[in-house]
């Protein structure tokens, strides 16, 4: 690892398209395996799906990873701005390249557009995470960052659950639980752990003044989600969604018997009352 690293901070460039490169190479593999009748008979489903599978082997990995750097080296959680080791380092660089890569899925497979958000999350975590490649500094910030990805893996979860048509099953229950618990442990305290660290030490940390716009930005957007999540999983309006649904059916079959794709989309919409997914 020792020996890795100098490549890696000499052409960082490079070193996140190879990763980015990797995890395409995963989506092909991911592929391969058996995916539920329901989400093959509709395209944007399959490819939701496709893309959920990527997201949640990054998220099982860069979770597990970063918790690991800071158990190993606590330095990693007071020294933001400076401190950095070979693995954590080598993490950023990883993860770096899962974000270009599920861009470019999204831009490239024509969902850029109902993804807006995704891609504005990752335009700005892209961002941040090149300077720290590229200058050396917030490596151990960036790490700190990676902590929602323990969250990311039961959101992953839960959507290809309702994907699967399974809201009623056990798991999806259990996971509704475990989602809440790890969006308030390691995204919330999170995004509030590192504003608050820039806030502190804004007089002196190098381009504090972007960094704290930025965490300002997705603090605004991880709110938002929490209250859709909150507002889709504890206080549903099922009945009222599914009325909608079935009244948008009934009058797009009224004017011809084929469904456009988009028009598909709005029915799972809103008859899943699943924000993230419309």
């Amino acid at each position: 690892m020792e020996a890795l690293l100098p490549v890696l901070k000499s052409h960082p460039g490079p070193s996140v398209l190879v990763c980015s490169l990797l995890f395409r190479v995963t989506h092909r593999l991911l592929q391969r395996l058996p995916v539920p009748k329901v989400v093959r008979q509709d395209d944007f489903r399959s490819w939701r799906w496709r893309n959920l599978s990527v997201s949640l082997v990054h998220s099982l990995l860069t979770g597990a990873w970063a918790l690991t750097c800071v158990v190993v080296w606590p330095e990693t959680l007071s020294n933001i701005h400076s401190y950095h080791t070979p693995l954590s380092y080598l993490l950023v660089c990883v993860s770096t390249g899962y974000f270009v890569q599920d861009a470019g899925d999204i831009i490239l497979t024509g969902h850029a557009r109902g993804s807006w958000e995704f891609l504005l999350h990752h335009a700005l975590v892209i961002w941040c995470f090149l300077y720290t490649l590229y200058t050396q500094l917030y490596v151990a910030g960036a790490v700190i960052a990676l902590f929602v990805e323990v969250n990311s893996v039961t959101l992953h979860l839960r959507l290809m659950l309702k994907l699967a048509g399974a809201q009623s099953s056990p798991m999806y229950h259990i996971n509704k639980l475990a989602n809440l618990f790890t969006y308030i442990m390691f995204r919330l305290s999170t995004q509030f752990y590192l504003t608050w660290y820039i806030v502190h030490n804004y007089s002196w940390l190098d381009h504090g003044g972007y960094f704290l716009v930025t965490m300002m930005v997705m603090n605004i957007m991880i709110l938002i989600y929490f209250y859709r999540l909150l507002r889709a999983d504890f206080f549903p309006r099922t009945e009222k969604l599914n009325g909608f649904a079935l009244q948008y059916e009934a009058s797009v079959r009224g004017k011809r018997g084929v469904k456009s794709s988009r028009e598909k989309r709005t029915i799972h919409c809103l008859a899943e009352h699943t924000t993230s997914l419309c």
